[in-house]
C-alpha cells in the first residue's frame, strides 16, 4: 500500500489538473462561435455576473494575476466587448466594463453549459454535485492560504 501513495493516478492534484486541461479542450469548439478562448470566456462570465469591476477584483475572482489578465483584457477590448478606464475616485484602479456588444454576447453563450453536459453525457445534478465538491475544496484551500501567507 505505501507504494501506491505516490502513484500518479492516486494524486488529487493530477486528477484535477488533467480534468481541467481536458475540459478546456472540450470548450474550445463550443467557444468558436463566440470568438473567445476559454480564459476570455470565464472572464466574460465574471463580467456578466458583475459588470464594472476593478481589474484587481476581477483578477481575484478569476485567480489570475495582472500579467495574465491585462493582455487578455486588451484583446477583449480590441474585440469590442469591454472597456478599461481609470477610476475617477482612485486613479490607481482600472475599471472594466462591458460594452453593449459584450452584453449581447451573453445571449450567444447561454447554451454552452448545456452543450458541455451533453458532451460529457452528464446530468445537471451530476454537474451541480461536482461544482459543489470543487467549491468545498477551494474553500479549504482558501482557509489554508489565509492562515499561512506562504501558500499565496
Amino acid at each position: 500500500m505505501p507504494d501506491d501513495i505516490l502513484k500518479l493516478d492516486n494524486q488529487i492534484c493530477f486528477a484535477i489538473y488533467a480534468s481541467s486541461r481536458e475540459i478546456t479542450k472540450l470548450y474550445r469548439p463550443l467557444l468558436l462561435d463566440l470568438g473567445l478562448t476559454y480564459t476570455q470566456y470565464v472572464t466574460m462570465l465574471a463580467l456578466w455576473e458583475q459588470d464594472e469591476v476593478t481589474v484587481s477584483a476581477l483578477g481575484s475572482k478569476l485567480y489570475l494575476d495582472s500579467g495574465t489578465l491585462t493582455p487578455l483584457l486588451k484583446k477583449l477590448e480590441h474585440a469590442g466587448y469591454v472597456t478599461r478606464t481609470r477610476d475617477k475616485n482612485d486613479e490607481r484602479n482600472v475599471l472594466v466594463a462591458l460594452t453593449e456588444q459584450g452584453k449581447s454576447l451573453r445571449e450567444k453563450a447561454l447554451d454552452i453549459p448545456e452543450k458541455l453536459f451533453c458532451q460529457l453525457n452528464a446530468t445537471p445534478e451530476e454537474g451541480a454535485l461536482l461544482v459543489e465538491q470543487m467549491h468545498m475544496l477551494m474553500n479549504k484551500i482558501n482557509k489554508l492560504s489565509s492562515k499561512d501567507p506562504s501558500h499565496q
